[in-house]
């Protein structure tokens, strides 16, 4: 994996992206803005685009965006500034404000242009004779976030019925964001740990990664919504679930139905996707109360031990998404991870984690090359 970081000074906009190139190349980005940021929204909004689009330009040829994602600081107001349709690249807006201060940050996956192509209801990745399927901005209006989840899992099983594929077979990851996260968290996870069960996902067979955080994809009544990623045409011995039992314990064992991490081997890379993570020992218990620094450093440690069980080190990893609970804690934190983790795509988001005493969560996705 190589890293780069490019600026663009007339529009106060960097981009930190990471290369993995091969035949089938495939890049991660981070598109944000810096600097004296102007305060009107519709130039903020431009100038990132203008940076994605000069990005683009930077890259090799053939290169398109598969998955695109904006973190924003107020949806209601800012969805008129995005354009959801944008070809076959899925698209993915969420409140999670960036604390650098700006109104929003991009996150961009890039492959081939000529491997993506568009089903009724993903954005599909064609590779080595696999499909790659992904879902963004699912969500209901149902009242409860608990009927909000069921109906969401049960719709999302439905489309991938569709394409041929099942939760328990086929999905390798999702991200559940849940408004007011402090109060609807536990109605969304008992909701998932039972559909889960009727899929045949429970603590004896497998879950999926994930992270479960606060954050908004709807301006309406919803409180959950979710995308999602899964792959068809893989099989069983190329699928490997991440444990590090040394630093974590089962999530089931707190009642929750996420995996810690899950490595898919194919022909020529493995791709490692690590779920929400944060400073919690083998035990299930918070290490560090209170400590923001603490808490990162140990987040960390339970990253890397992940990681190597997928052979995998963060010379490895794509990009780094990082959540704080509270704003007051970004100097402190953006000055760590500054330090220890410069060359690593990131951005720091305001997203409060779904226990209160963690101050800080982190999820990450690696490529690593198979050589023999």
């Amino acid at each position: 994996m190589t890293y780069h970081k490019t600026a663009w000074e007339d529009l106060s906009v960097e981009a930190a992206y990471s290369a993995f190139e091969a035949d089938f190349p495939e890049y991660h980005a981070i598109v944000s803005l810096y600097g004296d940021i102007v305060c009107d929204a519709a130039e903020q909004f431009h100038r990132i685009e203008a940076g994605v689009a000069r990005l683009l330009q930077t890259l090799p040829q053939g290169l398109g965006v598969a998955f695109k994602r904006y973190f924003v600081s107020d949806l209601v107001n800012q969805t008129q500034y995005i354009d959801v349709n944008q070809g076959h690249t899925a698209v993915s807006v969420v409140q999670q404000p960036p604390l650098s201060g700006a109104k929003l940050a991009v996150w961009l996956y890039i492959v081939p242009s000529n491997s993506i192509s568009r089903s009724a209801n993903a954005t599909v990745i064609n590779h080595s004779g696999m499909h790659h399927f992904i879902h963004t901005g699912l969500y209901t209006d149902a009242e409860t976030s608990a009927t909000q989840t069921a109906q969401i899992f049960r719709s999302y099983s439905d489309m991938l019925a569709a394409e041929g594929c099942t939760l328990e077979r086929n999905c390798m990851r999702t991200w559940v964001f849940v408004r007011d996260i402090d109060l609807h968290y536990a109605g969304m996870a008992k909701t998932r740990s039972e559909f889960f069960a009727s899929q045949g996902l429970t603590k004896d067979t497998h879950f999926i990664a994930s992270t479960g955080i606060e954050g908004r994809q709807a301006a309406s009544p919803s409180v959950v919504s979710m995308d999602a990623y899964a792959v068809d045409g893989l099989l069983p011995q190329q699928i490997t679930y991440l444990h590090a039992a040394s630093h974590l314990n089962p999530t089931h064992e707190y009642g929750v139905t996420f995996e810690r991490g899950t490595a898919i081997r194919y022909d020529d890379r493995t791709h490692v996707l690590i779920s929400g993570t944060a400073s919690i020992d083998n035990k299930g218990q918070i290490v560090h109360p209170h400590n923001v620094l603490k808490q990162a450093e140990r987040m960390m440690e339970n990253i890397g031990a992940l990681l190597a069980e997928a052979d995998a080190t963060f010379s490895d990893v794509a990009c780094l998404l990082i959540y704080l609970r509270d704003i007051a804690d970004y100097q402190c934190i953006n000055g760590y991870f500054n330090d220890k983790y410069s060359s690593l795509p990131k951005v720091i988001l305001l997203a409060p984690i779904c226990r209160p005493g963690w101050l800080i969560e982190a999820e990450c996705m690696a490529t690593l090359q198979i050589t023999s």
